[in-house]
């Protein structure tokens, strides 16, 4: 169990299923606390965000992740940007939300939750402008109502996740997943591991294998940890060990989340989810992603043209602050790979399984 460094109503905390990486505390002028995901698993440490500075460090920097809790942290992000306006106009204080929201958007450029929620956020803004006679202080307000909202309605959609996607875990088989799509990753339940835990829930006995996700092992540091924590039986694994498990015949499943899908369902996750997409194709084993429909973007017709985030090359040649590459050695570090849709066999959203996935069915599952 890791050690608890600060005070916290989160302090016992129950099963990994019902983690919440982040929530909002108090009124209007209240704040954001969050785990400092960076410190998992040997120690949990809590941040309390006051202004959109710190929630942008926090994105940048990992202690938030996962494309649907980075979408709350920024929708919640715009509340602390805008609270302290202190004029009287309508306009300008809109003009003010444009402003923290397109700060808020340079904080990471994948994950298309992000964008999302900051645009919802605005629109929120717009449209209580328009209502008669809206005083600023009632605009601030419905802002904070609609960023709750969002995180709430996250949470019911990994709930519909889990669900959903419960049928496909194997009885007294083995699923594999990469990075975390858990709860750590979300409102809370989760994406990739939300059918997970349901089959859990439900009684059955499988086994999950986690690859350690290079280069900042969020499997082995929080999937591995969640699960663990859940009781369910879990076996870490190095990355390149997935191939000799699926030549073995050891996993009859794949899902991974992912941080945005184009309109023709190729999805865009930590890198290396490409190179086991590939890997499961070509042993015949399923493999699925799981996101909320916030995570599609329909206005990006196809994975090319996702943008991929670059990190910092220390992040390869001194992992964990240990230098383990020579210190001058060049250094190419991806955070996210595109997996095509024609290696998925199903996307597992809150409103069912899109399969096969097209741009057609997607539209037609989602309403869209």
């Amino acid at each position: 169990m890791p050690e608890t460094v600060a005070s916290s109503a989160w302090v016992d905390l129950p099963d990994s299923s019902c983690i919440k990486p982040l929530q909002w505390v108090g009124g209007l002028d209240g704040y954001i606390e969050m785990i400092d995901q960076t410190k998992l698993p040997n120690t949990l440490v809590y941040i309390d965000c006051r202004d959109p500075e710190t929630v942008f460090a926090a994105i940048q920097r990992l202690s938030v992740r996962g494309a649907p809790a980075i979408g709350i942290a920024a929708a919640m992000g715009l509340v602390l940007g805008v609270r302290d306006f202190s004029g009287s106009d309508p306009a300008a204080f809109v003009a003010r939300v444009d402003e923290v929201a397109e700060y808020l958007a340079t904080s990471r450029p994948t994950a298309i939750n992000l964008f999302w929620s900051l645009d919802r956020m605005k629109r929120c803004a717009a449209s209580l402008s328009r209502e008669s006679s809206p005083s600023v202080g009632d605009m601030k307000s419905g802002l904070l109502r609609e960023a709750i909202a969002i995180r709430d309605e996250d949470a019911r959609s990994c709930r519909a996740i889990g669900q959903f996607g419960a049928s496909l875990i194997p009885e007294d088989g083995a699923v594999i997943t990469h990075c975390n799509a858990g709860s750590l990753a979300t409102a809370e339940y989760g994406t990739a591991l939300a059918p997970m835990y349901a089959a859990h829930d439900a009684g059955k006995k499988f086994t999950v294998y986690v690859d350690e996700t290079r280069p900042l092992l969020q499997g082995a540091r929080l999937t591995a940890w969640e699960l663990t924590r859940a009781g369910i039986d879990t076996v870490l694994i190095c990355d390149n060990t997935a191939a000799h498990l699926f030549k073995q015949d050891r996993v009859q499943l794949v899902i991974t989340g992912a941080d945005r899908i184009a309109a023709n369902g190729d999805a865009a996750n930590k890198i290396g989810t490409y190179g086991l997409a590939v890997l499961a194709k070509a042993h015949n084993i399923p493999f699925h992603v799981a996101a909320p429909s916030s995570t599609f973007d329909f206005e990006t017709l196809c994975g090319d043209d996702i943008p991929i985030e670059e990190r910092h090359p220390d992040e390869i040649r001194r992992g964990f602050g240990t230098l383990t590459a020579p210190e001058d050695v060049a250094c190419y570090c991806p955070a996210f790979d595109v997996t095509p849709a024609s290696l998925i066999d199903g996307l597992i959203t809150e409103q069912g399984i899109i399969a096969p996935v097209t741009s057609e069915r997607i539209r037609q599952v989602l309403r869209f």
